[in-house]
């Protein structure tokens, strides 16, 4: 749950209870209404789950990895670490949420339905109603075709098995989405200037994020199509900067840091690799321990998360270094250090790659 999330569960807690529910259902009390518009926001964050948990679980059944459901102000996010395999994977994960959310809706509605004729609590009523009609309108609203809302993702499966092409799918898909979200700005401003600022700095800021993700999820798409099937050993540096172990950490920063400007160095010991230091181990030391602690006292071990296989995809590099945050990985094989590839290096080659391609 990112902290976005709990500033418009806020929100959606204050409208519900001093705004819609009032007027639907006149006559509570405003601890009712209170009580009404938290058990609203409490089953709005459960209808976003579920909605997601349905994008992941028919991404499981195609074999692709979930790394999990992020919620934050705009809604949820089911977090693929990779593409969808197929036009195929790519329609039925997409339809998954929108259809999900139907039958939820329809579901809550006919409690509704039974639940009034029952004689069931008002406040108990206006919430369940409401959760039918808000996942009624997010599963609309997902549907619409505009990339990378859910819609947008169906629209670029049928693109994309009619020219089994996915990145003119996704260049169409995004197109549109982009468009969408600055039609959603401009109708944003309008509001605002007829009067209406939260309803229009709310549209405002829903299609600022339309349009960014959509133009980030085209260049995401040139970023791993440039790459794929790109080895690593072709992007390393293969004589990296390296330091001792034996150097203090004064030495380290006046003779490497200032001079390479490198964040990270392998650490090597007769030929043999040991570790490596990274600028953020050194700046969590006093500094006047600097001079006395050395390399040795803060080395890093090789793992997963800082060492990569030379013939490993350049796909996967960058994969892990977003995932990790780290700028360089050390190149390393059977134990000893082949070189070392940096985000930049990758950056440099696409943007070359892009700017002939285009």
């Amino acid at each position: 749950m990112d902290f976005s999330w709990f500033l418009l569960a806020i929100l959606i807690v204050w409208s519900l209870a001093t705004g819609l529910f009032p007027y639907f259902y006149k006559g509570l009390s405003a601890a009712t209404y209170w009580v009404m518009g938290i058990a609203g926001a409490i089953g709005l964050l459960f209808s976003i789950v579920f909605h997601e948990l349905w994008h992941s679980l028919i991404a499981r059944r195609f074999g692709l990895p979930m790394k999990g459901i992020t919620l934050f102000i705009f809604g949820g996010v089911a977090e693929m670490s990779e593409q969808p395999p197929s036009p195929k994977a790519e329609f039925f994960m997409a339809i998954a949420g929108p259809l999900a959310s139907i039958f939820l809706g329809i579901g809550l509605l006919l409690v509704s339905f039974f639940g009034s004729n029952l004689g069931t609590s008002r406040a108990l009523m206006g919430v369940i109603e409401y959760l039918a009609w808000i996942n009624l309108i997010l599963a609309g609203f997902n549907l619409i075709p505009a990339f990378p809302l859910d819609g947008g993702r169906v629209l670029r499966s049928v693109l994309w098995g009619w020219k089994e092409n996915i990145q003119w799918a996704t260049n169409i898909s995004s197109k549109i989405g982009s468009a969408f979200g600055i039609g959603l700005i401009i109708f944003g401003v309008i509001e605002v200037i007829a009067g209406n600022f939260i309803g229009g700095a709310w549209m405002f800021l829903i299609g600022m994020f339309i349009r960014s993700s959509s133009q980030m999820s085209y260049r995401q798409m040139i970023l791993r199509n440039s790459l794929s099937g790109e080895k690593v050993s072709k992007y390393m540096v293969s004589d990296p900067v390296t330091v001792s172990p034996n150097i203090s950490l004064e030495k380290l920063i006046k003779d490497y840091i200032y001079k390479y400007h490198y964040k990270m160095y392998p650490v090597v010991e007769e030929e043999k690799l040991i570790g490596c230091i990274e600028l953020k181990s050194v700046k969590n030391i006093p500094k006047q321990e600097r001079d006395h602690k050395k390399v040795r006292d803060i080395i890093e071990e090789c793992s997963e998360s800082n060492t990569i296989s030379p013939h490993e995809s350049a796909s996967k590099v960058l994969s892990l270094m977003q995932e990790k945050k780290r700028s360089r990985l050390m190149v390393v094989e059977g134990g000893r250090l082949k070189g070392v590839i940096s985000i930049k290096d990758l950056m440099n080659f696409l943007s070359i790659k892009i700017d002939l391609d285009s």
